[in-house]
């Protein structure tokens, strides 16, 4: 999955930037609390993405409709 399609996922799902790190960017959702990093790879593989998604409160059928 490419990172920019992962991130508008997790930005339709409520998530916001918390901040920039050295590899990688923090993402929170504010309505869970949960927070994930984001690696800053062009490409992310499918089975980080789905957790990244699931982590951040959602299931994992929403990388399914994107496509």
């Amino acid at each position: 999955m490419k990172r920019v399609d992962l991130i508008r996922t997790i930005e339709r799902l409520g998530c916001v930037l918390v901040r920039h790190g050295a590899r990688h960017d923090w993402y929170r959702n504010p309505a869970t609390g949960a927070s994930q990093p984001v690696p800053r790879h062009r490409e992310i593989k499918d089975h980080l993405a789905r957790h990244i998604i699931a982590m951040l409160g959602d299931p994992p059928d929403e990388i399914a409709s994107d496509r």
